[in-house]
């Protein structure tokens, strides 16, 4: 039992086991009893697989507040917000990359579902190596919050460009190397299929809805550069870093169904975000040379939800007439 205490990251390692069996066993209830059998999603069924999630994550914040501090819960709480936050955007190019490989709805939980499983791996390399650089080296939290205030700043005045996938250097080297069905195989990722020079060869095909899981593997990627060292800026605690990102994302993935038709009535919220970004990256300096420590923990998250909820709220009200897209 000595292995259960013993510290792994700054937690001893029952935390960490914990966690990852509570994230298994929603993952179970998800995939193995509410979507055995593929069908497509309705809004009202995601609003309440999003809902399940979230209670989980709120239910796990109030037992970081109990067990680790009001300061600690508040910072779990902070980083939730931010990172279901800045994954709203992720949400869109999931839809793009969806309906540029005509991936049918029936199918896109299972897509969304496997996508989970690759963002607890890459996000737990990522935090692990920036809690590392943290621990080692305290100035590079300087170049994060440095890193932050310039992403925010380039996202208050950027153009939004449109996603051009035929172009993507990624999909070309995958289609140039793989061998790619032209159409879908129900829900398989890869069938086997006569070889393209030798007929009497069964060999693996890959299948557009593995490509697809392959690019939303690879844009929760991208987005996790800002997001990661956006929480590090909030606690530099990785198991809150860790915990509160998971609980984030797994959330806003059951969300997506129903953030999916309504996504276009969100576009001043990349204001607010920006706004947010630069605060968090400014909360190191301020932290340093204002308040000779760091920002305390409940100005963080008043300040947080204060911009995210005027950015909803004036989005919402700008965009009152547009309505529900349809898909």
């Amino acid at each position: 039992m000595e292995f259960l205490d013993a510290i792994w990251l700054g937690k001893p390692a029952w935390m960490w086991l914990m966690f990852l069996a509570i994230v298994i066993a929603l993952l179970v209830f998800d995939l193995g009893l509410l979507h055995k059998e593929d069908h497509e999603i309705g809004v009202k069924e995601s609003l309440g697989l999003s809902a399940f999630y979230i209670t989980g994550g709120m239910i796990f914040g109030a037992w970081v507040w109990w067990y680790m501090g009001a300061a600690a819960g508040m910072n779990f709480y902070t980083g939730f917000l931010v990172e279901k936050s800045l994954s709203l955007d992720n949400v869109f190019v999931i839809s793009l990359i969806f309906g540029f490989f005509a991936i049918p709805r029936v199918y896109q939980h299972r897509v969304l579902f496997w996508g989970i499983l690759g963002v607890i791996v890459l996000r737990a390399i990522m935090i692990g190596v920036g809690a590392t650089l943290v621990s080692q080296y305290g100035w590079v939290l300087y170049i994060f919050g440095a890193f932050l205030i310039y992403t925010g700043l380039k996202m208050l005045v950027a153009d939004e460009g449109e996603q051009d996938f035929n172009n993507n250097p990624i999909l070309k080297f995958l289609k140039k190397h793989l061998r790619v069905t032209k159409e879908l195989h129900a829900q398989h990722f890869l069938v086997k299929a006569p070889h393209p020079k030798q007929p009497g060869k069964l060999v693996w095909w890959a299948t557009p809805l593995l490509l697809a899981l392959i690019m939303v593997e690879l844009v929760d990627l991208v987005f996790a550069v800002d997001s990661v060292p956006a929480i590090f800026a909030i606690t530099t605690d990785p198991f809150i870093v860790y915990t509160s990102n998971i609980f984030a994302i797994l959330g806003l993935r059951a969300l997506y169904f129903a953030l999916a038709a309504i996504i276009h009535r969100f576009h001043y919220l990349k204001y607010a975000l920006a706004l947010v970004l630069v605060f968090i990256g400014a909360k190191i300096f301020l932290g340093d040379f204002v308040f000779g420590g760091k920002v305390p923990a409940l100005l963080s998250l008043s300040v947080t939800l204060a911009l995210l909820a005027g950015g909803i709220l004036f989005s919402l009200w700008k965009t009152r007439n547009e309505g529900v897209k349809a898909g």
